[in-house]
């Protein structure tokens, strides 16, 4: 047992100790710092309790058989590869307090079938989900404005996406190798979409709302179905969206 009166536990404390099934943190830690958890692979479950503000980078990383996570209101950042490689992650829900999501944060995650980002959240790190084989739903907040390289790629079940108004750039490779995605709605305020950012995606209808063809760098292989606003169908047709059309 952790005293009550620790109020700091250092980075990568508990790192690799691989029989740890179970621990409760002090009242007085208010962060969990890098790698404290990193390769623990029997913890199974573990509360985040309401004092803690910052869960750190990789500080989960590797945990296995982590299944279920409580995440408090009182947590505003989630660090990079914060839970990387927690490949029994059924069960998660990212509280409405979290302003950012750390690249990698939640790379190769292959339990994990929907995720809720919520409207509090402005950034999505580079590689947050991508590789979660299991992932089919992703509701993405409408206070995203950034969605970072390879954010989603290679989540091989994920069957549709729609890219909030707030969005402006969707980045390179975000939706890479998604190869179930078949419908997408990019939203209103999206002026460009980047390089290979939905390649080998196999998309029957895209919806895009801006009224200006948002820049593109072969981001998309052909498809059927493209549904613009009314009265912009010669600009799409005139720009580079043309040439994807079947």
């Amino acid at each position: 047992m952790i005293p009550e009166s620790v109020t700091n536990i250092g980075d990568s404390a508990f790192t690799g100790c691989s029989s740890l099934t179970k621990i409760t943190l002090p009242k007085n830690v208010t962060s969990i710092s890098d790698y404290l958890f990193s390769g623990c692979s029997k913890l199974t479950s573990f509360t985040v309790t309401e004092n803690i503000t910052s869960i750190g980078d990789s500080a989960f990383n590797k945990c296995s058989r982590l299944a279920n996570i409580t995440i408090p209101e009182s947590v505003t950042e989630i660090g990079s590869t914060t839970f990387s490689d927690c490949r029994s992650l059924a069960s998660l829900t990212i509280p409405g307090s979290v302003t950012s999501i750390g690249g990698g944060a939640f790379c190769r995650c292959d339990s994990l079938t929907s995720v809720t980002i919520p409207d509090s959240v402005t950034t999505i790190g580079e590689r947050a989900f991508s590789c979660c084989d299991s992932l089919t739903s992703v509701t993405i907040g409408d206070s995203v404005t950034t969605i970072g390289e390879w954010a989603f790629a290679r989540c091989r079940n994920l069957t549709s996406v729609t890219i909030p108004d707030s969005v402006t750039t969707i980045g390179d490779w975000v939706f890479a190798y998604c190869g179930s995605l078949k419908n997408v709605t990019i939203g209103k305020s999206v002026s460009e979409i980047g390089k290979d950012a939905f390649k080998e995606c196999n998309i029957d209808i895209i919806v895009c709302c801006p009224k200006i063809p948002p820049k593109i760098d072969d981001s998309f292989g052909k498809f059927e179905n493209l549904i613009v606003p009314t009265g912009c169908e010669e600009a799409y047709a005139n720009s580079d969206w043309g040439k994807y059309l079947e």
